[in-house]
């Protein structure tokens, strides 16, 4: 009897089945990691996650946290020049929508 095998890894796992978690997420589940209360498998069978994304979020986060106290840092979202410059863009889209809107009449 044939047995057809298939090779292609993403007729089983596709990128479809993928979760994507938002980063306060990862940041709780990293914090309550670092307090060493509970195991990695209590962790995460409490956020209902794998036990290595547990232990993976903890160590990303041990070694981005010097990005918190770093004076040159564009990530962080209290920055008045990264708010400036998003408001100025948002108004300039704004009078490019409005300008194109008249002129094609819709």
């Amino acid at each position: 009897m044939y047995t057809e095998r298939r090779t292609n890894s993403a007729f089983f796992y596709s990128q479809e089945d993928r979760r994507s978690y938002p980063a306060h997420f990862k940041a709780q589940v990293a914090l309550e990691a670092l307090k060493n209360e509970k195991t990695n498998t209590e962790l995460a069978i409490e956020f209902a996650v794998h036990p290595n994304q547990v232990s993976l979020w903890k160590q990303q986060f041990v070694n981005n946290i010097n990005r918190v106290f770093d004076n040159d840092s564009t990530n962080l979202e209290s920055s008045p020049k990264t708010t400036n410059g998003r408001h100025a863009q948002i108004g300039q889209l704004m009078a490019e929508n409005d300008f194109l809107t008249k002129v094609l009449g819709r």
